[in-house]
């Protein structure tokens, strides 16, 4: 097993701003050397060569592109093969790495759990999303704050508009993402239901704008974003909003990426995805 200061460090890497080297350095301490720090690199990256677990024939895919605030965004859209009725819509929000060959597969999953799915290319306006997951974390940080949301809260209009949409809509996200959809159901009142996985809580004050139905699942050794669950969660009572959630005990930040072997947890990420898809199937069908 994995000793949890080094995925620590890994994860404090990933959210911040600082260098691959100071990063490698912090990690050769840790692990005794730099040999070492290099063998178990691979091992704490993502590994994108096992992301697909839909295949092709499983669901209709398709790269799109829809109207942003200020010009067009490039997505993933995704439904069930040969579907010709109209279904509940849901956005995937990615981590800050941009749309990944993991996220594309979530976003699959959903269409195969029987949604009109939309996973969004928050990058779209700088270029897109890179193959260098490190570049694509560099490039989240550019991104206006603002502009960002107002292309989410696009992208769920353009799904409320879709022929094949109901007029319901949802949102998953994930890390990165769990920000921007507890941001989203502060910022669209139209919004049916918000799946968090790990993602940094609305302000306090900002709780009593959320009309949507929350899910929010948390990592128990994610200590970071944990911090900020007490306040949500007394806001969230307070203001008698529809909410659930949980912390899954001794799994860490992105338990649900099964591209990380590190973080992953597979019994967690199955539990907190038949939540999730309960959820959308009670609020979005």
């Amino acid at each position: 097993m994995m000793d949890q200061k080094i995925i620590n460090l890994y994860d404090s890497y990933t959210h911040s701003q600082i260098s691959r080297k100071d990063f490698m350095k912090k990690l050769a301490i840790l692990t005794g050397s730099t040999a070492l720090a290099l063998t178990i690199l691979p091992s704490l990256e993502s590994n994108y060569a096992s992301a697909a677990t839909v295949k092709d024939d499983e669901v209709h895919s398709e790269e799109i592109t829809f109207p942003g605030a200020e010009g067009q965004m490039q997505g993933l859209f995704a439904m069930p093969k040969g579907n010709k009725k109209k279904l509940g819509t849901v956005v995937v929000i990615h981590e800050n790495r941009g749309l990944t060959p993991h996220i594309k597969d979530v976003t699959k999953r959903v269409a195969l759990a029987g949604f009109v799915a939309l996973g969004v290319d928050a990058l779209s306006p700088i270029g897109g999303t890179p193959e260098d997951e490190n570049k694509g974390r560099e490039m989240i940080g550019k991104l206006d704050a603002e502009k960002n949301l107002q292309n989410y809260l696009k992208a769920l209009d353009f799904l409320r508009a879709h022929p094949l949409g109901n007029g319901k809509t949802g949102v998953v996200g994930f890390c990165w993402g769990g920000a921007m959809a507890n941001k989203l159901a502060v910022a669209d009142p139209l919004l049916n239901a918000a799946v968090a996985y790990y993602g940094s809580q609305a302000k306090a004050e900002d709780v009593p704008k959320i009309k949507a139905s929350l899910l929010l699942h948390y990592g128990g050794l994610d200590e970071r974003i944990n911090a900020g669950i007490p306040a949500y969660e007394d806001a969230l009572k307070a203001n008698e909003i529809d909410y659930q959630l949980y912390v899954y005990e001794g799994v860490n930040h992105a338990f649900n990426n099964d591209t990380a072997p590190t973080r992953y947890n597979e019994a967690a990420a199955k539990l907190a995805w038949k939540r999730t898809i309960d959820l959308f199937k009670k609020k979005l069908v």
